[in-house]
């Protein structure tokens, strides 16, 4: 499949207008908080905040997305019920730099609703003002404590997901590096939305997805390269595996692994390799490529079928839900025995 000449031509017109990450990620917060107002609460869905406590003391803002169950019967009454059949933890992307909790808000609600999951998304502290680590630590911290139900009481360690989309993906698989080294928690499963996995994006990396797509597809390299400046501190971060998990020496004994690539994404081939090396050391992982789609789709209107789809591969990872025959031609599966 390939993107229409009508598409391809928008999609290299929006890329080539936009300004330098570097110096304008602020501006992109600024309209990111515009946009976050506008957001309609679903009455299906009840909000809530909550904290964690980073290991230097700062108070890491979470927010809860519990779907709910309403009845209303004239005999009965109004009837409002919690309806969900395990937990989410979200790591939101944005480059470390950009996006937070308010502007996932819609995203959270959809999750929490089309999965039937209890959603707590992470608003962990972003670059430059803070660089690596720590925002994994950041999410490290939440993890940990919503693991130790010292978040939410009622929680079932066996039935938290990991889930993050693009830098927040990066953060989920450096979270699952640091549970198997620090033995404090074990997450059995995560969900990873075109994440970043490596620490060269320069042009003579060895994916071609930085050459290929690199230029014209919203996300550019130039984009890539500027996030990464701004989040690490120094060199010896680039070679640190909890930056770049392809670096790690194995991958084994990490969580069951969903991974979905995006077709016309700069960080398709690394992603998809990723899930290759889990697979060749022994973890399960499932990996699919989402054709026609670009960096950071998750985000659009739900209407859209790369959304619907992305949701449809997650519950038939997670619930074992049906792929319908009439979508599979718009995925590729890449790795695993569905």
């Amino acid at each position: 499949m390939a993107l229409s000449k009508a598409a391809l031509a928008a999609v290299r017109a929006i890329t080539r207008m936009r300004p330098d990450i570097a110096s304008t990620y602020d501006d992109q917060r600024k309209l990111e908080d515009a946009t976050a107002r506008l957001t309609v609460a679903s009455p299906h869905c009840r909000i809530d905040d909550a904290t964690a406590t980073a290991p230097d003391g700062y108070r890491i803002a979470l927010r809860v997305f519990t779907p709910l169950d309403i009845d209303f019967s004239l005999k009965r009454g109004l009837h409002v019920n919690e309806d969900y059949r395990g937990t989410i933890l979200l790591f939101h992307g944005g480059g470390w730099a950009n996006g937070d909790v308010s502007f996932y808000t819609d995203c959270c609600m959809r999750t929490a609703l089309k999965l039937e999951r209890r959603v707590v998304a992470v608003d962990y502290r972003r670059s430059p003002e803070y660089r690596f680590p720590t925002a994994l630590e950041d999410c490290y911290a939440a993890t940990r404590q919503l693991f130790a139900g010292q978040i939410l009481s009622d929680i079932n360690p066996e039935h938290i997901v990991l889930l993050g989309d693009s830098a927040g993906g990066n953060l989920a698989a450096g979270v699952s590096l640091l549970a198997r080294e620090r033995g404090d928690f074990r997450p059995r499963t995560q969900v990873l939305l075109y994440p970043l996995t490596y620490n060269d994006h320069s042009e003579t990396t060895i994916f071609d997805s930085v050459r290929d797509n690199g230029d014209d597809f919203l996300l550019t390299r130039r984009n890539i390269v500027d996030y990464v400046d701004m989040y690490l501190r120094d060199e010896a971060d680039y070679t640190d595996p909890h930056f770049a998990p392809l670096l790690a020496p194995s991958l084994a004994d990490m969580p069951r692994t969903l991974l979905i690539s995006a077709e016309y994404d700069p960080l398709r081939d690394e992603g998809e390799t990723f899930a290759a090396r889990l697979e060749a050391d022994g973890s399960p992982v499932e990996c699919y490529r989402l054709l026609d789609a670009v960096h950071g789709y998750f985000l659009y209107p739900s209407v859209l079928s790369l959304v619907r789809d992305t949701y449809r591969l997650i519950a038939n990872f997670l619930d074992n839900a049906p792929l319908p025959e009439t979508e599979k031609d718009s995925w590729l599966h890449l790795l695993g025995t569905v």
